[in-house]
This record gives C-alpha cells, structure tokens and sequence, in this order.
C-alpha cells in the first residue's frame, strides 16, 4: 500500500494544496480499495474453511450462508448478501495467491492465522477489476486478462471491453497464423 506523494512548491499556493488533496485523495481510495480486496479475499477463505470442516453439504452450506448473510447485514448493512459471500468466495478459489497466510510458526491447532503479507502485485489493480476478471472461466485467458490490466492500466471500462470483445482469443489467433505461415 505504497501510495506517492510528491510534494511540490510553485508560486501557486491554490494550485499546490489542490494538488494536494487530489494526490491524497487519490491514495486514500487506493488504500481503501487493497483493504477491500484483502477483506474480500479473507471472508472467502473463512467461507471455504467452513466448507472443509464437513458444511460441504450443498443444502447445509446454502442455509449456513444465508443466516451468515442475515446477520452481517444487520451488523453492517448492504455488501453482505448471499450473492456477495457466494462472490467473495469464488474470489478466494480463483485468486488463492493473493494473501499468503503465515502458518509454519503457528501452532497447529490454533484457529488464528496471521495476515503476513499481501502481494502488492495483485492489489494494483481494483475490486471492481478482479470482479471483471471473474466473469472470465478459462483459467489461462483470466490470468493473461489480469497481468495486461495490470502492466497496460488498463480501466474496468476498457477490461471489461476487451473481456466482452474476447481479446485474448483474438490475440492467440493472430498468433496462430503468424506462426502458421510459411515462406
């Protein structure tokens, strides 16, 4: 959660605390948004844990979930519908690299888990991005789709764009039959 902030000096002074706030702002979101991704990212872990302590009977897991839901929008309001658990744990399954969990040096039988550190790498992009990348099924177009957001910037607009307009497959083809032509 490494945000620059350049601090700069003009004969300005409007322009210089404008640019001010914009850049803290700017980096506040930022901050906001990887906080959100590992909230996101844990609940979907604990969900699956709960799955692999024997609640992976599909009409116990879907009744466990729902009462799960009730209470945490009671708790916290909108974010926390069944759909949104169900979401955050299909995160989980597809981005298991995001968090690595320290659990050598913890005794095993301990329930806690420590949060080590979170991949920089995979939280330069946003929610709203990895939700995108989500609606993509094949593994290998997912992953090259998240890595060209990522070095590209690419926008959720402009992500979702080339997801809708399968742009990864028309890259391999274009592929194929470069690599297919003789001389």
């Amino acid at each position: 959660m490494d945000e620059l902030i350049i601090y700069k000096k003009t004969t300005d002074i409007f322009s210089d605390t404008v640019d001010i706030i914009e850049q803290t702002q700017k980096a506040a979101y930022k901050s906001v948004d990887q906080i959100l991704i590992i909230r996101n990212w844990l609940l979907g872990f604990r969900i699956a844990e709960e799955e692999l302590n024997g609640a992976v009977r599909a009409q116990y897991g879907e009744k466990q979930v729902e009462e799960l839901s009730e209470k945490l929008q009671m708790k916290f309001g909108k974010g926390f519908s069944r759909r949104s658990l169900y979401e955050y744990l299909r995160f989980y399954r597809l981005f298991p690299e995001i968090v690595h969990l320290l659990n050598a040096q913890l005794d095993s039988y301990s329930e806690n888990k420590i949060v080590r550190t979170v991949n920089a790498q995979f939280t330069n992009i946003s929610w709203s991005h990895y939700r995108k990348l989500m609606q993509v099924e094949d593994p290998k177009a997912r992953s090259w789709y998240q890595k060209e957001t990522m070095e590209q910037g690419w926008s959720v607009v402009t992500l979702q764009r080339n997801i809708s307009s399968q742009y990864y497959y028309r890259m391999l083809k274009t592929q194929d039959l470069k690599g297919s032509i003789c001389f």
